[in-house]
């Protein structure tokens, strides 16, 4: 395991400090806030915290509502909504400086068989084959921001099918977008613990389809301003955090300000694991 991806566990790692209260740390990012990622996994483990472990989320939904302040810890107050024989549900909300920052809810079911049937994985490159982003990054982007955003993720194996964003300013193309990624590192046999950190890495890029088709480079490059705005998953099937997962995203509108992503995270061997949907502040910045 790399010391990156240890920071990382110890920060989903939350502190206990009443029956349903739970004290998270942030660390530093791109942009002075809190990454939202970090916000929705620290609040999706305090949910599970509450949950027998034999019921594993299936669901969440999540809206961003301030800025948070990576300088000062979050609590999480988590509300047991219901506790029904096959599903429970729980809602979080998260508080800075005696205000909410983040709201989520979260649903949980015990296993169960079913009808089954999905949509098939799309072609992709081999991960193996994509350059890592210590590779690429500094390619692009200037040295000091390449460097801060190898660091921002480097508990994550994040690799670019096709050129991102940044690389590409200034060209409009189709607003697809697919990376692979996977933690540096193995992790411990908990569900929740590798959905927690699929839901960490959700928000890293999927908003970079509605950059593609307005040639825009992103938060990178400055030539947007933006933010998350809510967040929706719904775990399919089980998967592994620690080995390859493909992140297949697009964009099928941006408008008002806004920009919509919706994807599906797919394992190595074509199951779909994962569907997401985000909305986002996508502005220009005015001259």
């Amino acid at each position: 395991m790399t010391e990156a991806l240890d920071a990382l566990l110890d920060l989903l790692d939350l502190e206990q400090i009443e029956r349903d209260y739970f004290r998270g740390r942030s660390r530093s990012a791109l942009v002075p806030r809190v990454f939202g990622g970090q916000v929705a996994a620290q609040a999706l483990v305090a949910a599970g915290r509450t949950v027998p472990g034999n019921r594993p989320p299936h669901s969440l939904h999540a809206y961003f509502l301030r800025a948070g302040d990576p300088g000062a810890p979050i609590v999480y107050m988590v509300d047991r909504i219901r506790d029904g024989r096959s599903f429970t549900t729980r809602r979080v909300v998260a508080v800075q400086h005696g205000n909410p920052i983040f709201h989520l809810s979260a649903s949980f079911q015990t296993y169960e068989e079913g009808l089954e049937h999905q949509t098939d994985m799309p072609p992709a490159p081999d991960p193996e084959s994509l350059p890592t982003a210590a590779e690429m990054l500094p390619r692009h982007l200037p040295a000091d921001v390449a460097a801060r955003l190898i660091e921002a993720r480097a508990a994550v194996d994040l690799r670019y099918a096709d050129a991102p964003p940044w690389a590409s300013v200034g060209t409009a193309r189709e607003p697809r977008s697919q990376v692979w990624f996977r933690t540096n590192g193995k992790l411990a046999d908990d569900p929740l613990l590798h959905i927690a950190l699929a839901t960490y890495v959700s928000d890293m890029t999927l908003l970079d389809s509605v950059l593609l088709a307005h040639g825009r480079g992103g938060w990178a490059v400055g030539d947007v301003v933006g933010a998350s705005l809510d967040h929706a998953m719904w775990f399919h099937r089980p998967f592994r955090a620690d080995e390859w997962l493909l992140y297949d995203q697009e964009s099928p509108s941006a408008s008002a300000g806004r920009g919509l992503g919706q994807a599906r995270i797919y394992t190595q061997d074509g199951r779909l694991a994962v569907t997401v949907i985000q909305e986002g502040v996508v502005r220009v910045p005015r001259s």
